[in-house]
């Protein structure tokens, strides 16, 4: 496969930093971003310098252009667009979360990857060529209780994703991606110590990280999931 630049959001840990490492094994270059400074240090030093992870809160339009302008200007126009950056609310009924809470969740789970868009997408348009995964969630086509935020956000994703994949020129993609059920921080604060029988993050990134590089044109609007093996 010819190599690919590739911008992950939320790589700092979970399914971002486990598709990152995958992406990189595989041969491509990836622009990361995440809030953890820690953690993007960390993974500065893991990789070549090709690759670039950039402290970057989704939420800020302004930081989310300044980090687009940086790659797009260093490495051009991405082949791949992977937003995953994604929270969830605390376990409880949806009228006991706070408007603070909701909101938060909103901001980053849907405005952030519209920010993303409005920022990379554009060259991506221009050169008429690349894929955008925005991942969804078995929770964006299916509920559950406690977690009506979260699920509202992932809903929005589908709708999004699909109202994106029309205005898209031919040879582009947008594709609403469930990853399926991992062992992440994300899942644990939801599922409890059950969380641990669902594979980790690393054992999905084996199979889901060609299933993602394997995504084109064909896969425009289309609602995917990363099969377990």
């Amino acid at each position: 496969m010819e190599p690919k630049q590739i911008v992950v959001t939320g790589v700092s840990r979970g399914l971002g930093r486990a598709m990152a490492k995958g992406f990189i094994a595989a041969g491509h270059t990836v622009h990361g971003c995440a809030r953890d400074a820690a953690a993007i240090e960390v993974l500065g030093r893991e990789h070549s310098a090709a690759n670039t992870f950039t402290v970057v809160d989704v939420t800020r339009d302004d930081q989310v252009q300044a980090w687009a302008d940086k790659v797009l200007g260093n490495a051009g126009p991405p082949d791949l667009l992977v937003n995953n950056a994604a929270i969830i609310n605390r376990n409880a009924p949806l009228w006991e979360l706070t408007a603070e809470e909701i909101a938060a969740i909103l901001a980053v789970n849907v405005g952030g990857v519209a920010n993303v868009i409005r920022h990379f997408v554009p060259a991506m348009v221009e050169r008429r060529r690349g894929v955008i995964v925005n991942f969804s969630s078995g929770w964006g086509r299916s509920v559950s209780a406690e977690v009506a935020p979260y699920c509202a956000t992932k809903f929005a994703i589908e709708g999004l994703t699909k109202a994106l994949a029309e205005e898209l020129p031919k040879g582009m993609a947008a594709v609403p991606l469930n990853p399926g059920i991992i062992d992440t921080d994300m899942l644990q604060s939801t599922f409890g110590s059950s969380a641990s029988s669902y594979p980790s993050s690393e054992e999905w990134a084996q199979h889901a990280v060609p299933f993602i590089l394997a995504l084109g044109p064909a896969d425009n609007g289309q609602s995917l999931s990363v099969e377990e093996e």
